[in-house]
């Protein structure tokens, strides 16, 4: 039944999860963090952005994930950005584990070493961050909040913003990837400028 006054607005029935029921938008991301001594493990997020203004980053994991034990028990973990170009990539470290428990998807992915974290990073991407483990929350449901530090980034130049370049013509050049919950992938490429009202401070 429609909300009164709002037409074709219809009420959701909270007693199960929502977010299945229309699309948003959301980063695609992919973590990485260190298993065992010479093994890394890499995987898609889309539950992921900076927490505050100040250097922290933070994702939505779960303590069913390797993720999220990996990161508990070494204290640290990477993050990098792809291109839309280079959503195979996210692709192939969402591969499910064999019976070994290994990943064979990840041993064909292109990666670098960190330079401040012990971690991995995936060749290809535009934005990369290195962070050290500040706090896990649990008691998400089934889920927990990882909150790190961020202790190195780079970018790749194409991704960095100038006085020099008109931003409209940038991200039309390069464009981002865009997870778009449950199940598809965009490429935001046509952007318009917010209007921000007169006086405006973060």
């Amino acid at each position: 039944m429609p909300i009164h006054g709002a037409e074709k607005v219809i009420p959701l029935n909270t007693d199960r999860p929502i977010w299945d029921r229309f699309f948003s938008v959301f980063p695609l991301v992919i973590v990485g963090s260190k298993e065992g001594e010479r093994q890394y493990n890499l995987a898609p997020k889309h539950l992921a952005m900076p927490l505050g203004w100040e250097n922290h980053y933070c994702f939505v994991c779960s303590p069913r994930h390797r993720t999220y034990h990996n990161i508990r028990r070494h204290g640290a973990f990477t993050v990098s950005y792809p291109r839309p170009t280079e959503v195979l990539l996210a692709s192939l470290a969402a591969a499910p584990r064999c019976e070994d428990q290994l990943k064979p998807s990840l041993q064909v992915l292109p990666t670098f070493p960190a330079r401040q974290v012990e971690g991995i990073l995936v060749q290809g991407c535009y934005l990369f961050l290195e962070c050290t483990l500040h706090k896990i929350l649990d008691g998400f449901g089934s889920n927990s909040l990882i909150i790190g530090d961020v202790v190195a980034a780079a970018a790749h130049e194409d991704a960095l913003r100038t006085d020099e370049q008109d931003e409209n013509d940038q991200l039309f050049q390069f464009p981002l990837l865009a997870y778009l919950s449950p199940g598809r992938v965009a490429e935001v490429r046509q952007t318009m400028a917010f209007p921000f009202p007169k006086g405006f401070s973060r």
